[in-house]
């Protein structure tokens, strides 16, 4: 495993475990590495569940063993709860209603106090197991929390309604926000131009946005990228790549290769 910046062990700060699918990852703010966070993306072996990849990772690597707290930051199906109707004791049943198949998982909560919502999410229990071993301290969070909530306080730079797509892990993450909450917000499988296109479309279309006047804001690993734009630019007046770059003020996190967007927003502008 190849880390990117320096090495250096802290018993005070969090070690950062970004876990989906099909990657995994270490993280930490690191004052000293070049591009101010330490980032170490782990080669998973598609032979071997998450938890068990993430035993060998422990045993393998010095850097991953030598932390004390950490924060989990897990990708997984989400189930949006409006807050004022979140009841932590019946989250458990609502989830195994909305994801069937998935009794191995732990079901946790983020709550999203800007949003009024709580993401409600599973983490395998196998998994959540070996990092309470492994950490005296840990705190699980839904991955994307840090787009939520920077992309929601990004909307009020104008007047005009914003629909957002985030891609990574090969899906796409489509929302919008209304009213100082959610309005839409949901998960598709996305490799390639022509479903990301039509996902898109049919979000626009149900959600009554407006192809002249309201903007279409997408961001992360876009597959396809220069034909879904061109393709998507053919109906919408304002579609547009965010570029993190740009956005984050050329913040040195931002040329850290192949660091996610939630990560790089995590580290940018918090959680």
């Amino acid at each position: 495993m190849q880390v990117t910046g320096s090495t250096q062990t802290a018993d005070s700060r969090r070690l950062t475990i970004r876990i989906s699918r099909h990657s995994l990852s270490f993280s930490a703010l690191d004052e000293q590495a070049e591009n101010l966070v330490s980032y170490q993306p782990y080669a998973l072996n598609s032979g071997m569940s998450v938890a068990a990849n993430l035993r060998e990772a422990f045993k393998s690597d010095e850097w991953t063993g030598s932390w004390k707290r950490a924060l989990v930051a897990v990708d997984a199906p989400a189930l949006m709860v409006p807050a004022d109707t979140f009841r932590s004791s019946t989250c458990e049943t609502l989830y195994n209603h909305a994801f069937v198949g998935r009794g191995a998982d732990v079901v946790m909560h983020t709550v999203l106090p800007s949003l009024g919502a709580v993401a409600v999410f599973g983490v395998n229990k196998d998994t959540r197991l070996v990092i309470t071993d492994n950490f005296s301290d840990v705190k699980f969070v839904h991955a994307c929390v840090p787009v939520w909530n920077y992309l929601y306080h990004r909307s009020f730079t104008d007047p005009r309604r914003k629909l957002y797509g985030y891609f990574h892990d090969r899906k796409l993450e489509v929302f919008s926000f209304r009213h100082n909450r959610f309005n839409f917000c949901n998960t598709y499988d996305a490799s390639n131009s022509h479903d990301t296109v039509f996902y898109l479309l049919y979000v626009w279309k149900q959600t009554g946005m407006d192809q002249r006047r309201d903007e279409l804001h997408l961001v992360g690993d876009i597959p396809e990228r220069e034909q879904t734009i061109k393709l998507l630019r053919r109906y919408l007046q304002n579609a547009y790549v965010i570029n993190p770059s740009a956005d984050f003020n050329r913040s040195p996190i931002t040329k850290i290769e192949g660091l996610p967007y939630d990560l790089m927003t995590m580290y940018v502008r918090g959680r």
